[in-house]
């Protein structure tokens, strides 16, 4: 029972004696799985590669080599999914690129040492792990953005079913005061461990805040004066309402929006000094969804008129608001209130402007209603305003831009939020010669969409481009996605193209910082070395005539670390390794963590090398927490080996294991001298 719990590793090697070896190595903490010639391990991957967790590969083998086999496994996909390692005698520069260049990990020379084998598989099964789990992320976020798109849609679906007397335009207002208040909060402070993700999605529930005021009565939800107590008391029963209505959909239940909805309906009107209800809940007792949706809830109502009351100022509801005249909220919220005046004046604006256009066209609509039947023609005019008007609450909701341009005459329509947004004109004669537009996004991102347009065809008719625009001095990363639409009258002609703009710059940061974790190592937080190896082709790529230096770094007698002070203080140990590695380099050296104890350090030096690497050395050696730090470095100069990566690395380990064979806490450069040290090491010189 307890092998199946170990991850599989392939040998592949034509050589009983050499599979004995490495199989000896690994087989205490792995299960080792046997194959004596390339084609016996593609039978075994055909069967077992989403099994497998490792091969070691040896190249030179009788009928089918490791090349070949490694060409199989790309053409099957397979070196995707099972990382690969090389063995062999045959270390020359060249077989050691070709491997890499067939999707190989590592590359381990023979004669093998134990500790070096049993590190490199541990290293690239870590670092294996810790990409599937990036990739997982990546993909989980955008499963999660489409899922919680299809989640609101199916609340608002089942809330429709009500008929609810709050108007429109108070939940679009409350959705986006919730918004800036939560951005103004995340800024100020990280109490409440808020994230990008998580503001939008407080922000898009918001509006589902009132929903328990459609099982009120009409004769109280509706009155033109004021409340008795009995009626008041009815009208509070809202918030469980509200609540409980929520809770009795039967699906969904466990998914954050719907939790967060839950909390929003249930204590929006609690009070920060536990005079609110249903639950007199206190200070941070109260969810801080609920607490930022119940001050956007005032100030809205505050300076909205009512059958009962005439609309306040902004300055009067600010003003009584921040003087406890509407009850008390918590100090950090009113801070941020006091921060987003002026954002709060333009949204408000903007979104009244768009809900009274949207009121001119229902009036249009409204005469229909005194029929007892509708005609044919009437009924789809009925249709098309419920359309219309359920794709507007759409695009509210998620702050969409859209727009719609015919090619004869070349004219561009945009949504009139999305026009003031972007500070354009609604309808606009030759937009890709507009200066206003050009202006917006500039010339190479309007070249590009228009570049995009001209490969679209018939059957392929969507465009969908990614770009950065400054708007009021911020840059913001941005998707447009464009339907074309083609008239197929004689043969297919393009007339015109609608689609939409949509804000990516929160998730377009998140995945910006996925990609710099990937480069990171886990522990240390300095470069890993897939990494580091391609910063460093890419440095003496452009610079092929520097001088280099590339250092190899190992902690002498790490394992005592570990087996004396336990694995976390020998983790804390890395952690100062690597500290005091980066105080010690310029900002344009390249310093990693290349697996378990060993460091690498590269460095463009135009003279006094051995200072430098005298420094850095007498740096590294000292004393942590009364452990002594000792290290052993081994390096090679470009001058010497040429710019190579797999060359210098190959003989800074040279060097670094010459000074471990020579008592440890030193430092070697390479010389030719050293070319057989790695060859002749038969037993782990650093344990």
């Amino acid at each position: 029972m307890e092998v199946k719990d170990k991850k599989q590793i392939l040998i592949v090697d034509d050589s009983e004696m050499n599979r004995a070896i490495l199989a000896d190595i690994l087989e205490d903490e792995f299960e080792i799985i046997e194959a004596e010639d390339g084609q016996s391990a593609i039978m075994i991957l055909q069967k077992k590669h989403i099994e497998i967790s490792l091969m070691l590969l040896d190249i030179v083998m009788p009928e089918m080599d490791g090349f070949e086999v490694l060409e199989i496994m790309n053409q099957n996909n397979w070196v995707e999914e099972v990382p690969v390692v090389m063995i062999s005698a045959e270390s020359s520069p060249s077989a050691i690129e070709k491997a890499y260049e067939l999707g190989a990990t590592d590359f381990i020379s023979r004669p093998f040492d134990s500790s070096i084998v049993y590190r490199r598989v541990n290293n690239t099964l870590m670092l294996y792990e810790k990409q599937n789990k990036l990739v997982g992320m990546v993909a989980e976020q955008i499963y999660e953005n489409e899922k919680r798109s299809n989640l609101l849609i199916a609340i608002l679906s089942h809330i429709v079913e009500f008929r609810n007397g709050e108007s429109g335009l108070h939940v679009l207002h409350v959705q986006s005061l919730t918004e800036l208040l939560l951005r103004s909060l995340f800024k100020k402070t990280d109490r409440y461990n808020l994230t990008p993700s998580q503001i939008s999605l407080i922000s898009v529930t918001s509006a589902l805040h009132d929903i328990g005021k459609i099982a009120i009565p009409d004769n109280v939800l509706n009155k033109p004066g004021r409340l008795t107590d009995e009626e008041f008391e009815i009208m509070k029963t809202h918030s469980e309402l509200g609540a409980r209505m929520l809770k009795e959909i039967p699906f969904y239940k466990d998914e954050e929006l719907m939790t967060i909805a839950i909390d929003i309906c249930q204590s929006h009107h609690e009070r920060y000094d536990g005079r609110g209800y249903p639950n007199s809940l206190k200070g941070d007792e109260i969810p801080i969804a609920a607490q930022v949706v119940s001050l956007a809830d005032v100030y809205d109502a505050l300076t909205s008129e009512r059958v009962y009351k005439k609309a306040f100022s902004h300055d009067k509801a600010v003003s009584m608001i921040l003087n406890g005249e509407c009850g008390t909220f918590n100090p950090l919220l009113l801070e941020c209130l006091k921060d987003s005046e002026d954002s709060i004046r333009k949204v408000i604006e903007n979104s009244t402007q768009d809900y009274n256009k949207k009121k001119d066209i229902e009036k249009i609509t409204e005469t229909f209603d005194n029929y007892e039947e509708l005609s044919t023609f009437e009924s789809v005019l009925e249709s098309l305003k419920y359309e219309r008007n359920k794709n507007e609450f759409y695009a509210a909701m998620s702050k969409e831009i859209q727009f719609e341009y015919t090619a004869f005459p070349s004219m561009l329509f945009v949504s009139g939020r999305g026009a003031k947004e972007l500070g354009i004109e609604e309808n606009i004669l030759n937009p890709f010669d507009d200066v206003k537009l050009i202006e917006c996004f500039g010339r190479e991102n309007i070249n590009n969409f228009i570049e995009a347009l001209d490969k679209t065809t018939a059957e392929h008719p969507v465009v969908q481009l990614e770009f950065e625009m400054t708007r009021d001095g911020q840059r913001r990363w941005k998707r447009v996605i464009v339907q074309t639409i083609w008239d197929y009258a004689q043969s297919p002609k393009f007339i015109k193209f609608y689609g939409k703009i949509t804000d990516i710059h929160d998730e377009h940061t998140e995945l910006a910082n996925l990609k710099v974790m990937s480069s990171q190592d886990g522990l240390t937080g300095i470069y890993n070395r897939v990494a580091a190896e391609k910063l460093i082709k890419e440095k003496t790529k452009i610079n092929p005539d520097h001088r280099f230096a590339f250092i190899m770094l190992d902690v002498d007698d790490f394992k005592l670390a570990n087996d004396k002070f336990g694995h976390i203080f020998g983790d804390s140990v890395l952690k100062y390794i690597a500290d005091t590695l980066m105080q010690s380099i310029r900002s344009d050296d390249i310093a990693a963590r290349i697996g378990g104890d060993e460091f690498m350090l590269f460095m463009d030096y135009k003279y006094n090398l051995d200072m430098i690497i005298d420094r850095v050395f007498n740096a590294l050696n000292g004393i942590y927490e009364e452990f002594p730090v000792s290290v052993s470095m081994g390096i090679a100069k470009s001058e010497d080996v040429g710019t190579d990566f797999n060359t210098l690395k190959y003989c800074a380990d040279c060097a670094l294991y010459t000074s471990k064979k020579n008592g440890k806490g030193c430092y070697h450069f390479y010389d030719d001298s050293m070319k057989e040290v790695l060859a002749d090491s038969s037993q782990d010189i650093d344990e």
